[in-house]
């Protein structure tokens, strides 16, 4: 990818975007790479084809970087403690339904948590 390109990504962390661009299949675009805050996850990455989600809450100091295709995401939901007064969208927090899983991220800035939604919502919306 040229630094042209990556300009027009969005991301916290160059180290984060490096990593989730070393492991991009042949055509698959990088959308948007975010530090997630909150114990366990490392950050999230946002693709045209899925979600990865670095995971560190092994034992032992292990981390997993878990790919998840937008056809297994069930639901994805703004997790907000403001549902009555307000935006639902004054939060950073999502969560991502797999199956029996909920995958929980917090985001610094209120904007990251309503794109990574969008998005999400946008690739699971238009499945066949």
């Amino acid at each position: 990818m040229t630094r042209q390109q990556t300009d027009a990504v969005p991301f916290d962390r160059e180290d984060q975007l490096r990593q989730i661009q070393s492991g991009l299949m042949e055509g698959e675009k990088v959308l948007a790479v975010y530090d997630a805050t909150g114990i366990g996850t490392g950050f999230l990455g946002l693709t045209d084809r899925r979600v990865i989600i670095q995971d560190k809450s092994f034992v032992g100091k292990k981390v997993a970087l878990t790919s998840v295709p937008y056809s297994k995401i069930t639901s994805v939901s703004v997790v907000s403690n403001k549902s009555w007064a307000g935006s639902f969208y004054s939060s950073s927090s999502i969560a991502i339904n797999v199956g029996t899983h909920t995958y929980e991220m917090d985001f610094r800035g209120v904007n990251k948590g309503q794109h990574v939604h969008n998005v999400i919502l946008f690739y699971i919306c238009s499945r066949s």
